[in-house]
């Protein structure tokens, strides 16, 4: 079985376009006929390097896909035009073959949600589960403006968190590189110089001059141990037993752990609203929204509500057991559950905590900011008055 590349003609003249498998040209062909298309094209699928990371299809674009996929069903449009236009109008390679091979699944008698499901690196479980229930419902035009908001308030929260977490980055890496070319280039030009006068220098100057030592013989040293360090940590985050150790860390760091349990409160309720207001079940809901977590300790939390749920119980107990959610937010999410409004309680709590983590955002940079600050300006200037110290003691002797 290999990967086919076809183009061709519908019985209603349309040209189409996509990719089967199948184990020769022959039962390529057998199969467009049993479709009724008339194959004008069919080729063996090049091989290709793949070298993108992930889904290789940004959140933003995504988002905007979505939403003119709604307007355009809302007008009327047939399905596969709809993915025509999409495919046509947008750049994004990844994006453009995936839509194709949807196209075609579908002229092929898939329904959207089973051939968007065959993608699952650009199409999340989450989005075709409420593209599901969209068809399901008739409401598919509903749902995919919906889904296009959710898509969007995720993307402007993670550009929030991605911009809290930058500056500091940005200086650490900055003041790293100041602190090594003062030591690397800077600070042997004084030893050299001091070296000649053959006086005894102050403390801090050997101090600083045998740091520089150290660092021109074994800076390769050091940054292989860097590197291996950051890449032990990050086989060890991807062990369940370090991502729940870390996460659980996270969430208790100061300032930090503020910001992160706001936005996974708001990832969370977002999520689980825009599903249960589409039409999926709770328990497909809570399933989906596990998955999409993003923190392990409340996404073991969500997988023990799951269970709470399907015993008969309610939602809110197994999530407060969790420690992640204050109790404004459990005591809303039980009102929600009393009254049968759990899906539009959920959405305003998610509204809330986005401003929560505009604010929370602000207060980190504010508090970052000056500590960066006052702890670069400490070590460039700790390490300048040691190499100046000698010369004052040397100007001191001459000036008596």
């Amino acid at each position: 079985m290999g990967k086919w590349q076809y183009k061709g003609r519908t019985s209603a003249g349309k040209e189409v376009a996509g990719e089967v498998e199948a184990a020769n040209k022959s039962d390529v062909e057998n199969l467009l006929r049993k479709k009724r298309i008339r194959a004008t094209l069919v080729k063996k699928k090049p091989m290709a390097l793949n070298l993108s990371f992930g889904s290789g299809v940004p959140l933003k674009i995504m988002a905007r896909f979505t939403r003119q996929f709604s307007a355009m069903t809302s007008a009327g449009l047939p399905l596969i035009q709809c993915l025509d236009i999409l495919q046509e109008q947008t750049e994004h390679a990844t994006l453009k073959a995936a839509i194709m091979q949807v196209a075609a699944d579908i002229q092929g008698g898939g329904t959207l949600a089973d051939s968007l499901s065959k993608h699952k690196k650009i199409f999340s479980e989450l989005y075709c589960q409420m593209i599901a229930a969209g068809e399901a419902g008739g409401i598919l035009d509903t749902i995919l403006l919906r889904l296009a908001e959710y898509m969007e308030k995720a993307d402007a929260l993670r550009r929030k968190i991605k911009g809290a977490m930058t500056y500091p980055v940005i200086v650490a890496v900055v003041a790293v590189a100041a602190v090594t070319i003062l030591m690397v280039f800077v600070v042997p030009i004084f030893a050299n110089m001091f070296s000649e006068g053959g006086a005894k220098l102050p403390l801090p100057t050997r101090i600083v001059m045998g740091i520089s030592d150290f660092v021109r013989h074994w800076i390769l040293a050091i940054v292989a141990a860097a590197g291996l360090g950051a890449f032990s940590f990050y086989r060890y985050y991807k062990t369940e037993k370090g991502m729940l150790a870390i996460d659980r860390l996270l969430l208790n760091t100061p300032v930090v752990g503020d910001l992160e349990r706001k936005s996974c409160i708001s990832r969370f309720t977002r999520t689980l609203g825009t599903l249960l207001n589409s039409g999926v079940s709770i328990i497909d809901a809570l399933q989906v929204t596990g998955k999409t977590a993003g923190n392990k300790v409340l996404e073991i939390g969500i997988y023990k509500t799951l269970e709470s749920i399907s015993g008969g119980q309610t939602i809110a107990d197994p999530l407060k057991a969790t420690g992640v959610f204050p109790p404004m937010v459990i005591q809303m999410i039980a009102v929600g559950e009393r009254t049968g409004g759990l899906s539009e309680m959920l959405v305003k709590i998610s509204d809330f905590y986005d401003d929560e983590v505009d604010a929370a955002v602000e207060s980190l940079t504010s508090m970052i900011e000056p500590l960066v600050i006052v702890v670069l300006g400490g070590i460039i200037g700790g390490v300048l008055v040691a190499m100046y110290l000698p010369m004052f003691e040397m100007a001191g002797t001459v000036g008596g």
